[in-house]
């Protein structure tokens, strides 16, 4: 896996164009059938809008996308929405632009700009992260250690995602996995070889952007 950008939080955004009004929505998706279903709630939701165009990418290498123009002239909503997802750089992501006719017409240049502003904007405000790999990591030890483990840990660009406490202490870590054997030879180092370091398996981390 590379990284890559995700959306962590979909964002919203509204436009307004000679009293049209765009509202913006992204959404996290994983599949074609995900995607799907948040379109159609869409609809329901703004059942009374002209239009419901939408975008989205789907893959680590973008190997589904689809876009929809709903009833505006051909690449004048789909398109210029896929495109400003494509341009962030962001994956496994739908944006929904839904249009409510102010009375006026835009012109196909009109709608282009309309369409890629409102989707820009809630792309913009979105939380994104990059998805990034990472491995965990099981690391027992005693009581004595688990102060300089947790400096080590607060240093870095690990995580300590549970611990675990009996006879000895049982640390759960995540971290990049580009770090991991420096960040092991650190643990090794600090405690004087007396911590237990095993590796539980490879793990996808998200990092805020």
């Amino acid at each position: 896996m590379s990284e890559h950008i995700i959306v962590k939080k979909g964002g919203e955004s509204e436009y307004e164009e000679k009293k049209s009004r765009f509202l913006g929505k992204v959404f996290s998706v994983n599949s074609e059938a995900e995607a799907s279903a948040y379109i159609e709630e869409i609809r329901k939701k703004y059942w009374d809008a002209r239009h419901n165009c939408y975008a989205f990418v789907i893959g680590e290498n973008n190997e589904t996308t689809r876009c929809s123009d709903d009833r505006e002239p051909s690449g004048t909503a789909g398109k210029p929405i896929l495109e400003v997802i494509c341009n962030a750089g962001v994956h496994n992501c739908l944006l929904v632009v839904t249009r409510y006719f102010g009375g006026t017409l835009l012109g196909t240049g009109g709608l282009v700009r309309a369409y890629t502003q409102s989707a820009k904007e809630a792309l913009e405000n979105s939380e994104l992260a990059v998805l990034v790999e990472g491995v965990k990591y099981l690391v027992t030890t005693d009581y004595n250690s688990i102060s300089k483990i947790q400096y080590a840990v607060e240093k870095s660009d690990a995580e300590i995602t549970d611990t675990e406490y009996t006879d000895k202490v049982i640390i759960s870590i995540l971290i990049k996995k580009e770090s991991g054997e420096e960040f092991c030879r650190q643990i090794t180092e600090i405690t004087n070889g007396r911590a237990i370091i095993e590796k539980e398996c490879d793990l996808p981390i998200e990092i805020s952007v």
